[in-house]
């Protein structure tokens, strides 16, 4: 049986390491907050904006992380925020929760973010924020969606769950994920490229005020010990979690590499089918391939040939956003996601981890090939 995400055997291969980081932090007695956590803080800072200015704040996971971005934006009922059809259910469902609408953008099938030409019809005098998604690994176009955003003295909201490490390129420089926004969002669940042994999140920004703000959110909103002038939540990150995040930080980079040259595997060799589209990664991006998505035909049938010969698979994602039953007060028309929607039908991910094999990708890639009679 391959293994989709690796997990088991990335703890093995660095046991000692993260067995070192666990048991300090458990002989220390300090589990929530403290040194470990502001330590990991600083180095995400560095790892993210290098020596430029920049804010690190992290949190309980990904999920809070984007509750926080909006409630520090003061997005609230009666706002609009702007994103992607086609995603993980957490990124429309902080706008509701916050009481806001989330207007949905079609997206573009060459990285399955949202199509950028259909953000400016979408504007209104109630859009307070765009929350571009970062899909599969690839940063969504975040330069030109902060053109928009600034040109309408509306926030820019990165959702980077899938993105961390990720990099564009723009005026001569290479800029990473999670830098660019108002404010952006991540979150190191276990299966992320970068991820702990539970949940864990954090939230980036370059403006001081935005990650003060956060900050006291995340500690149900705490001006001083026992003293609140609004409402938060209690979204603190653990000092295991942040441990272990700072061991695998350190050869993150090493794994990026990994991921891709997997990837380039899958493009090299699956090229010649036909019946398959392959994920595009534009010259002026780098991934870190958090998922190695393809269009196929007869997607179901592929899918369950490929079990019976011991090959994992997912589908990210079978149901657009804006066609969960939580949304059905939007009363949205299917003719205005087309491209979400056939991804969502014909999209599967296949095995990627830093340990996959050129055995193990051989096989996976050979029984496409036999699944299509290639």
């Amino acid at each position: 049986m391959i293994d989709f995400a690796g997990l088991k055997e990335d703890y093995l291969t660095h046991k000692e390491s993260l067995d070192s980081a666990i048991f300090g932090v458990l002989n220390s007695g300090n589990f929530i907050m403290g040194e470990e956590v502001a330590a990991l803080e600083s180095e995400l800072k560095q790892y993210i904006f290098g020596n430029d200015k920049g804010f690190v704040v992290t949190c309980s996971n990904g999920t809070s992380a984007l509750y926080l971005a909006l409630r520090a934006l003061d997005i609230k009922e009666g706002d609009e925020v702007i994103t992607s059809s086609f995603s993980f259910f957490a990124s429309a469902e902080m706008i509701a929760l916050v009481g806001a609408k989330p207007i949905f953008t079609d997206i573009n099938l060459r990285d399955f973010n949202l199509d950028i030409n259909l953000v400016h019809s979408l504007i209104t005098p109630r859009t307070k924020a765009i929350l571009g998604i970062s899909l599969f690994g690839q940063a969504c176009d975040l330069f030109k969606l902060k053109e928009i955003a600034s040109a309408n003295n509306i926030a820019l909201i990165e959702d980077g769950a899938q993105s961390f490490g990720a990099q564009i390129f723009h005026q001569d420089k290479w800029h990473k994920s999670l830098s660019i926004a108002d404010i952006s969002t991540t979150s190191f669940f276990p299966a992320k490229p970068l991820g702990c042994f539970g949940d864990g999140g954090a939230v980036f920004s370059p403006h001081k005020h935005i990650a003060q703000r956060i900050a006291s959110l995340r500690i149900h909103a705490q001006s001083t010990r026992y003293h609140h002038h609004t409402i938060g939540i209690s979204s603190r990150l653990d000092a295991i979690q942040a441990a272990i995040l700072r061991k695998k930080l350190h050869y993150f980079d090493e794994m990026i590499k990994k991921r891709n040259a997997i990837a380039m595997h899958y493009l090299n060799t699956l090229d010649k089918i036909d019946s398959i589209k392959l994920p595009k990664i534009k010259s002026d991006k780098k991934s870190v391939f958090a998922q190695f998505s393809i269009l196929a035909d007869r997607r179901d049938m592929l899918q369950a040939f490929l079990k019976n010969r011991g090959i994992p698979t997912a589908i990210h994602y079978p149901l657009i956003l804006p066609k969960q039953k939580a949304f059905n007060y939007l009363n949205t028309k299917d003719k205005d996601f087309n491209n979400a929607i056939y991804a969502s039908q014909n999209i599967l991910s296949l095995p990627i981890n830093p340990y996959l094999n050129d055995k193990e990708l051989d096989y996976i890639t050979q029984s496409i090939g036999e699944f299509y009679g290639k």
